[in-house]
């Protein structure tokens, strides 16, 4: 059995919880959900829009990004705002059977007992990702969903816990630790989906990983079939089409800069290489 230690956190010797459901909604009727409360363990993740809570007497105010921790015998109600332009859209999870060292069962501790958790930042994406991941999940209904969902579900207790303890220092930029081969080249093209609009070298990656930039070139390429600055290249050129085809409105010099390039014609270049047609004929085609 791990012990697994944080300063100024939570204990925990073992987790393995119990899975029980998700929910996914919106508060756009003037019913009011009954002031309620659960004998398990309830979490909502504010998706996106603005809302108001009740709990235990008191009215809290949500916003996109809040962690909401629902522990049994919290009485809770979220109430219907019509004048908020954006309604809450909540992604609930229900589970139970878990343990925490001095803590009564299947509690979450939150610091100086809150119920809210304000995210921001790296924190906030990490929870969407697992929240709409958990939401695909249960649309797909594929062999072993419960498990995924179990999954996902540890990692969104875990980053809750983690958030609870003091930082370990780390250097700045990219900094990986590399257990294997594929370890490796999965934190890499994690960092290229999290930064690709920010400047990034093969040079910077090899430096803060303490490797040289053609072992990082041969294990990448090894792994997926190309070098790293191509995928960095793709998933560049991905999410330009998406900007154009989703009608954002930009010159093609801002779209450009959006996804990593200060030079338009470069990126317009490496566009229609890749999709056969200008960025300004994607834009009129959608």
């Amino acid at each position: 059995m791990e012990d697994c230690r944080c300063a100024a956190g939570p204990v925990m010797e073992d987790l393995n919880p119990t899975f029980l459901f998700t929910w996914t909604g919106t508060r756009k009727s003037g019913k009011d959900e009954d002031y309620h409360s659960h004998d398990i363990l309830e979490m909502a993740f504010v998706l996106s829009g603005t809302g108001r809570y009740r709990v235990d007497g008191k009215t809290f105010s949500i916003q996109e990004g809040d962690l909401l921790i629902f522990n049994p015998g919290v009485r809770h109600q979220a109430l219907y705002c019509p004048e908020v332009e954006i309604p809450a859209t909540e992604f609930f999870v229900g589970f139970s059977d878990i343990q925490f060292q001095g803590i009564p069962a299947n509690t979450m501790p939150l610091p100086n007992g809150a119920i809210l958790l304000h995210t921001t930042g790296e924190l906030r994406r990490k929870l969407y990702r697992i929240c709409t991941a958990m939401q695909e999940e249960k649309a797909v209904s594929r062999q072993g969903r419960y498990f995924m969902m179990k999954a996902y579900l540890m990692q969104l207790i875990l980053l809750v816990i983690r958030e609870q303890c003091e930082p370990v220092e780390k250097s700045k930029g990219c900094s990986f630790e590399s257990v294997n081969k594929k370890y490796l080249v999965e934190q890499i093209i994690n960092y290229f989906e999290d930064h690709y609009s920010e400047k990034i070298s093969l040079d910077q990656i090899a430096e803060n990983m303490y490797l040289s930039p053609f072992y990082i070139s041969k294990i990448f390429k090894s792994e997926t079939g190309e070098t790293p600055i191509r995928h960095l290249i793709d998933i560049r050129l991905e999410n330009a089409m998406e900007l154009l085809e989703g009608g954002w409105q930009g010159s093609i010099q801002e779209v450009a800069a959006r996804v990593g390039y200060d030079d338009a014609y470069h990126f317009s270049k490496l566009f229609k290489k890749r999709y056969g047609i200008s960025p300004s004929q994607a834009r009129k085609k959608a």
